[in-house]
C-alpha cells in the first residue's frame, strides 16, 4: 500500500491506494512557489527560476489557504471575463467558500481586473495577468508541486 495526497477538505488529505494501482513513477523537475506576503509566484525547473509574476491572492475573510498542493488540471477559454484564457486548477481547497466550483478548489487564473495585481482581491484563489497565466500554462506540468506561503 502507498499513502497518497487527495485533492479533498480538508487541505492536505491523504488516502491509501495498492502500490501497483499507481502506474509508471515519474519525475517531476518543477515546482511553483507562492508568496502571499510579497504577493508573487515564481515557477522553478531543476532549481532554476523559468518564470515569475505579481499575484492577486485571497482577500480578508476569504483568504488563499498556505500549504503544499499540486496542478490538478489545466484549462483554456475563449477569454471570459472572470478567468481570462487559462487557468490552472489545485488541489487546494478554500476554507471558506465550499460552493464556489469544484467545492471550492483554489484557482491560477488570470483576470479582466489587471489593476488590482499585486493585491488581495480575490475569494482565495490566486489571479496573475492574462499574459503570465498564458506563459505560465504552457510552462507548468500536471503534478507540478505548489507551495502556498
Amino acid at each position: 500500500m502507498a499513502q497518497v495526497r487527495v485533492p479533498k477538505r480538508p487541505n492536505g488529505a491523504t488516502g491509501w491506494v495498492r502500490a501497483d494501482a499507481l502506474g509508471t513513477l515519474n519525475v517531476n523537475r518543477f515546482q511553483l512557489v507562492v508568496n502571499r506576503t510579497t504577493l508573487k509566484a515564481t515557477l522553478f525547473r531543476s532549481r532554476k527560476r523559468i518564470w515569475s509574476a505579481p499575484v492577486g491572492v485571497g482577500a480578508p475573510g476569504t483568504i488563499t489557504p498556505g500549504g503544499r498542493f499540486y496542478v490538478r488540471e489545466k484549462f483554456r477559454f475563449r477569454n471570459t471575463p472572470v478567468y481570462g484564457t487559462h487557468a490552472i486548477g489545485t488541489s487546494a481547497y478554500a476554507p471558506t467558500l465550499s460552493d464556489w466550483p469544484g467545492g471550492g478548489v483554489i484557482g491560477i487564473h488570470g483576470t479582466n481586473q489587471p489593476g488590482l495585481i499585486p493585491g488581495r482581491p480575490s475569494h482565495g484563489c490566486i489571479r496573475v495577468r492574462n499574459a503570465d497565466i498564458a506563459r505560465l500554462w504552457r510552462l507548468i506540468p500536471l503534478g507540478t508541486p505548489i507551495y502556498i506561503r
